[in-house]
């Protein structure tokens, strides 16, 4: 097992009923925002429960922010929150609104200019943040209990000085440039949610796709954890497995019986524990999948769970050879796969994850999108720009690597 340092300050409240007890939470002289996403939270009854668990509470409310956040929606929040002199938020939504949250937090104190730079640095230089909860609405991205976030800016054009003394007009700016759309992470210990609320009743109205991603979001968590090579870490595997286990089992029984309370439940545990930072302390660690799905998001607006669904399965074929004692392990603990030919058991075991997708009604294969061999290389220079060119466990997935990725998921 590798050497590790572990701490989560996020306190968790699960369950039926959980939402009424948040004014316990927040501070009573709260100058408070409440963030939220296109309005699924008002329309299935979770915001008149939150109203009401805050009755008498100074409240600003914050709407519209998009399933991948943009920064530009997100600095009209960071104005607002400057202006009203906010001192504490509650995200009330999925993934994405709690990353805006934590973007929010920390943007509303930066003070190294363009709070892009967020992004860019990876949350370095964050010094004061505001604090907040959240109450989770979508079982996926385990935003509720870390303090990781991705935020995404799209398509815009930049100005730029004309050459000096250009017609006679030395100070004159000309935008004559553009910057494509981007999607960047960024981790800060300070930005972890102060508590989180759970109740899985909430989520019984999400449509079966969203469901179907967020079991597909949190299996690619566990598996870029997971499925790397042996350290002997015996119990973050146990764990881990554990959790695969129940996706596959409950998860599905979730997807195909949406008001099971037990089986939403362990669903949306089974979330927050994929990337809260338990399974991988002491374990190597790859990402590179994410890394690729980031940009073809950025580049081709899907989802990020279906990006995922492509991307996994792919790069799995394609890395097998370096993986091949995990995978061994994968096929053998999560589908009872016994093939005495140790490369017959690897490709079942790829073929069952594939399958586990396709029966979400996700899609594991680029061209499903429409999107096409001539359009690859605009991923690989964004994965250039963006330094992804030693990634993964080892440090071995190169650009030509990622190439490969992307042609085998065509």
């Amino acid at each position: 097992m590798l050497n590790f340092e572990y701490q989560n300050p996020t306190k968790i409240l699960f369950g039926k009923g959980q939402i009424a007890k948040i004014s316990n939470e927040i501070p009573s002289d709260a100058r408070l925002m409440i963030l939220y996403g296109c309005g699924s939270v008002i329309a299935n009854g979770t915001m008149d429960i939150v109203k009401k668990a805050l009755a008498g509470r100074k409240i600003t409310e914050f709407g519209g922010i998009e399933p991948n956040p943009d920064y530009d929606t997100l600095m009209q929040a960071v104005a607002i929150a400057k202006k009203e002199k906010i001192t504490y938020m509650l995200a009330v939504g999925g993934g994405s609104v709690i990353d805006a949250a934590k973007f929010i937090s920390a943007a509303t104190f930066w003070e190294l200019g363009d709070p892009w730079e967020i992004l860019k640095n990876q949350g370095k230089g964050i010094r004061m943040v505001i604090p907040f909860g959240c109450i989770l609405t979508l079982p996926a991205t385990g935003s509720e209990m870390n303090h990781h976030a991705v935020i995404s800016r799209k398509t815009r054009q930049i100005a730029l000085p004309t050459a000096s003394g250009s017609q006679g007009n030395a100070g004159a700016v000309s935008i004559h440039s553009s910057i494509e759309s981007e999607k960047l992470a960024f981790s800060s210990e300070k930005v972890f949610p102060q508590f989180a609320v759970l109740d899985p009743v909430v989520t019984f109205s999400l449509p079966k796709s969203q469901i179907a991603n967020g079991i597909a979001d949190a299996f690619g968590h566990v598996m870029e954890q997971y499925l790397t090579y042996p350290v002997n870490a015996n119990l973050q595997d146990r764990f881990a497995e554990s959790i695969l286990k129940t996706l596959i089992e409950d998860g599905i029984k979730s997807y195909h019986e949406p008001e099971d309370y037990d089986s939403r439940a362990n669903l949306m545990w089974c979330a927050t524990m994929a990337l809260n930072g338990l399974i991988g302390a002491g374990v190597p660690q790859d990402w590179s999948t994410h890394a690729i799905a980031h940009e073809l998001t950025a580049l081709f607006g899907l989802a990020h769970a279906q990006t995922l669904a492509i991307v996994l399965p792919a790069a799995l074929l394609v890395r097998r050879a370096e993986k091949k004692e995990k995978l061994l392990q994968y096929a053998d603990r999560i589908w009872n796969i016994h093939d005495a030919d140790p490369e017959k058991a690897i490709e079942q075991a790829i073929s069952k994850t594939t399958e586990l997708f396709e029966s979400l009604g996700l899609a594991t294969r680029l061209s499903r999108y429409g999107i096409t061999a001539a359009q690859l290389p605009e991923v690989s220079a964004k994965l250039l720009k963006h330094g992804m060119t030693g990634i993964g466990e080892r440090g071995s997935v190169t650009l030509e690597v990622c190439e490969e990725i992307l042609h085998t998921a065509l």
